[in-house]
């Protein structure tokens, strides 16, 4: 189960590489979860760079072209994202095969993310692994690839193999990986800043998505956890098990988490006093506030506001 408080100071470097047919939204919300995290933590948390197998550019399936970095052959980091989209087939020749067996010995970790399971499968890095594809192609990759478990998941993560269904669930994965590595804090802000709900397989809208919602929306006036539980017709107990399972950490918690994280935006991007932003996210008492304040942040209301100053 993720740790509500796992972190590490070290800045992840993620290599996407593209090919001539990706997808614009896949690349998007492989990158955006990494940008707003970075923002959010105001720390370097990831670094990403664009590779080609040339170092030419590569167009997109809508006309984008991308200048690369740099090429493959240049570059290891801690991740490699294989995306290629439409006319991945075609890209599955010895060239991309000997490119990313080459790559699998300088990168921790290979993703094939939207048809990118494909070209990994073509190059041998799949074999004996759990993985998945972007589901049009989910029953032809079984036939072609019989020495990989082929399920239908939006995500899959086995050992030193990811592997992704489609351009919105890239998201999902991302989303996943910053939890999973700096807390699920840092996902859950992560997640309202991108107005990205939770969702369950089916897609549908969540009992934890909806108490989440329900607690952004009382920060100045808070709920108890019993009234949240019953807007989202559940039990208070059924709903700090849902998020215990999702989260790792209790209702009360979490909505402790997000006054103080509205408490923190409000500190950098106005001018109100302590004891207004206090008011604000629900608390009645301004030296109980910048306690609880410090005790999440590390440093008190007035210090961040003069540091971003700084």
């Amino acid at each position: 189960m993720p740790n509500w408080t796992k972190s590490t100071s070290e800045t992840e470097t993620f290599d996407i590489l593209l090919f001539d047919g990706f997808s614009n939204l896949c690349l998007a919300n492989t990158i955006e979860p990494l940008r707003a995290a970075n923002m959010i933590s105001a720390k370097p948390l990831y670094h990403w760079r664009i590779l080609t197998l040339s170092g030419e550019p590569a167009t997109s399936s809508s006309g984008l072209r991308v200048t690369p970095d740099a090429p493959l052959g240049q570059l290891s980091g801690a991740l490699l994202a294989v995306m290629p989209s439409y006319g991945f087939r075609e890209l599955a020749g010895w060239r991309s095969q000997a490119a990313l067996r080459a790559a699998a010995s300088r990168y921790p970790v290979i993703a094939g993310l939207d048809t990118g399971a494909w070209l990994m499968a073509t190059a041998g890095l799949l074999a004996g692994y759990r993985a998945t594809i972007h589901w049009e192609e989910l029953t032809g990759f079984a036939e072609r690839f019989s020495d990989i478990e082929t399920v239908r998941e939006r995500f899959v993560i086995d050992r030193d193999r990811i592997t992704c269904s489609g351009a919105r669930a890239a998201y999902d994965l991302t989303h996943h990986l910053i939890g999973e590595t700096h807390g699920q804090a840092l996902a859950l802000e992560v997640g309202q800043l991108l107005m990205a709900r939770d969702r369950s397989t089916s897609g549908e809208v969540t009992t934890v998505d909806q108490a989440i919602s329900m607690m952004a929306a009382n920060l100045e006036m808070p709920l108890t956890i019993g009234e949240v539980a019953r807007h989202c017709g559940q039990t208070q107990k059924a709903l700090e098990t849902r998020m215990q399972a999702t989260y790792g950490a209790s209702p009360r918690t979490i909505y402790r988490r997000l006054r103080l994280n509205q408490a923190r935006k409000l500190s950098r991007e106005t001018s109100l006093s302590v004891r207004e932003i206090a008011l604000r996210c629900g608390y009645d008492d301004p030296s109980a506030f910048t306690r609880a304040f410090k005790s999440e942040f590390g440093t008190t209301p007035r210090n961040l506001r003069s540091a971003d100053v700084a």
